[in-house]
């Protein structure tokens, strides 16, 4: 099973492909609709359409295993903020296997609604 670790609060979420609901974040399977599945908050301001870049994570490790980067996606992340060659937009990047993101610290948000904290 495909695990998603989110750092730097450390807190890692496995999921069964094609058994996960579909909770129209992002993608289907994508780093948003997991972290929203498992009432983890990573912001997404926009719903994840890709219209935005607060969903902004930089994979540390499993970059093999996120679907590719499509035109769109590298149009909207380079205009995140301390973009980086490993920088992904969450609500694009759908899991196929272990992944570690760090979410950015200007992106994190300490007083979540709802969610658990990104500490």
């Amino acid at each position: 099973m495909p695990k998603v670790t989110f750092q730097p609060s450390g807190e890692s979420f496995e999921f069964e492909h094609g058994k996960m609901p579909y909770g129209e974040h992002g993608k289907p399977e994508s780093i948003l609709d997991i972290a929203m599945h498992f009432n983890f908050h990573l912001d997404h301001a926009c719903g994840g359409n890709n219209a935005c870049t607060t969903c902004h994570v930089i994979v540390k490790q499993g970059m093999q295993n996120l679907s590719e980067m499509d035109d769109d996606e590298a149009d909207r992340v380079e205009t995140a903020a301390d973009v980086q060659l490993n920088s992904r937009l969450g609500c694009q990047a759908v899991v196929t296997g272990d992944v570690v993101v760090e979410i950015p610290a200007w992106n994190r948000n300490y007083i979540s609604e709802g969610g658990k904290s990104t500490l």
